[in-house]
């Protein structure tokens, strides 16, 4: 690596504070990297499970679905389903994990209440009503944690860029700065201790 930069004590203690702000800051980002990996790592469980549970939950309601489709007409089932307002009860929020936003839903996990009437229904629909809504509940933190998973992601993505380049360009270069400074302001110490010390002994002689 060519060093382009003038071998004085001044910039010396430039190249020395420079490659000390980048240690430090390498360090800290590779902190702040394993957070977020931990983090997420986390999250990826959870989401796995959450997945899961959707899943399965899902096939229920639908099984059950199914049922209620059988027993009380296609058409009846869907005015029902048309008469029953649209979910309003969650709140997405955020939260900093180490700098990054990520999301929180909130929500009012409410008991069961039937938004239809007992007329020309039956216990099936009461059992994929519920089954829906309990998938419903399900979407809304699978949402929030593969949201968040994918945000960290960027940002671990992010962070490592910064890492590498503090690893791998600056710091290698106020390396070898302060390498090179150092070794040119020693020669030149020794060039002028070798000069002084003949001019001492050429006085010497002199005398």
């Amino acid at each position: 690596m060519s060093v382009n930069i003038a071998p004085t004590k001044s910039n010396l203690m430039k190249a020395e504070n420079a490659l000390a702000f980048s240690k430090k800051g390498f360090e800290l980002l590779d902190k702040k990297r394993n957070v977020l990996i931990r983090e997420m790592m986390g999250m990826m469980n959870r989401a796995k499970t959450l997945q899961e549970r959707v899943t399965v939950t899902f096939r229920e309601a639908y099984e059950a679905l199914q049922v209620v489709n059988v027993t009380m007409g296609i058409n009846s089932v869907e005015e029902i389903a048309l008469s029953i307002p649209k979910a309003s009860e969650y709140e997405v929020l955020l939260k900093s994990v180490m700098g990054v936003e990520i999301p929180t839903v909130h929500y009012n996990k409410t008991d069961l209440q039937t938004q239809y009437g007992f007329f020309r229904t039956n216990p099936a629909l009461d059992i994929a009503y519920a089954k829906f809504k309990e998938v419903k509940y399900l979407i809304y933190e699978l949402a929030e944690v593969e949201n968040s998973v994918y945000k960290l992601a960027m940002e671990i993505k992010k962070t490592q860029k910064r890492a590498n380049g503090l690893e791998n360009i600056q710091i290698p270069k106020y390396k070898e700065q302060v390498k090179y400074i150092q070794e040119v302001l020693e020669e030149k110490e020794r060039e002028d201790f070798f000069r002084l010390k003949r001019i001492k002994k050429k006085g010497q002689r002199e005398e």
